[in-house]
């Protein structure tokens, strides 16, 4: 069976902020066309940096790619407005959903189709399609999203994202906030865009059991450093993450004590 073509080839990449504060290490990542790839990894492993250097949102943040390159189909981006990113398919939904508060939903979903040039029938037929995966917002379309749920306002944010018409959505932390059911219908809905749309994914999440039960692929951040990838399934068969990412140690799935794992900072396998 053929690989599919990579899409997007990030390469050593390191990230400064403030021009003192090294955030990522050498990030190294491949995400083939039509799949889904996982960032994991807790809280300020560099996540949501290694999303911002690809959608080229750094500069709002006073950062910037130091060394490394990033392609995008053979295309070196780093130097690209976000503008320019959009105009190629590739869009970012914030962590936290970011939706505009007073516009209503239907509004908020019609932001997305901004940058469309295919005419006013294209943007309908998006729309309706959006509908179709959440029909939630279909119902909610002529309420203010302020006054919606966290779960609707994501489902918003990432409709909002495909009015673009996305050949790659950079996803950040979808879970946040979620209540569990809310979260798997969530990602059910990435894993119906991905596999009849077409939509490829490059996720960021903290909730590792979740992401690689819909991921094609995974890579774990540590302190701005890539310390383990491989495909989902191996990953959540791996002693070492079944242990530190996922709280079991067997494939009984029985759960460890903080005793039995508390030696997680002394050992990282990983890194030695």
């Amino acid at each position: 069976m053929t690989a599919p073509p990579l899409l997007l080839d990030v390469n050593g990449i390191e990230v400064i902020y403030s021009h003192v504060i090294l955030v990522l290490k050498g990030v190294s990542l491949q995400v083939p066309e039509g799949k889904v790839v996982a960032l994991l990894g807790g809280n300020g492993a560099g996540k949501t940096t290694t999303l911002r250097a690809v959608s080229n949102l750094l500069r709002a943040e006073r950062g910037e790619v130091t060394k490394g390159s990033i392609e995008l189909r053979g295309e070196r981006i780093e130097r690209l407005s976000t503008s320019d990113m959009v105009e190629r398919g590739v869009i970012q939904v914030m962590e936290g959903r970011h939706c505009f508060a007073h516009l209503t939903i239907e509004e908020n979903l019609m932001t997305g189709a901004y940058t469309r040039k295919d005419g006013r029938a294209a943007v309908a037929a998006t729309l309706e399609k959006v509908y179709r995966y959440f029909p939630r917002l279909k119902e909610r379309r002529a309420s203010q999203a302020a006054y919606t749920s966290g779960g609707e306002q994501q489902m918003c944010a990432i409709g909002r994202a495909l009015m673009a018409s996305p050949k790659m959505v950079l996803l950040d932390e979808p879970s946040m906030g979620l209540a569990p059911q809310i979260v798997e219908e969530v990602f059910e809905i990435v894993k119906d865009l991905n596999q009849k749309e077409g939509v490829t994914f490059l996720l960021a999440e903290q909730n590792t059991n979740m992401a690689l039960r819909y991921a094609d692929y995974g890579y774990i951040l540590e302190s701005g450093r890539v310390v383990m990838d491989g495909a989902a399934a191996s990953l959540r068969e791996n002693e070492d993450v079944r242990e530190f990412y996922l709280g079991t140690g067997s494939a009984s799935g029985e759960r460890k004590s903080y005793r039995d794992v508390k030696s997680y900072k002394r050992r990282k396998r990983w890194l030695s």
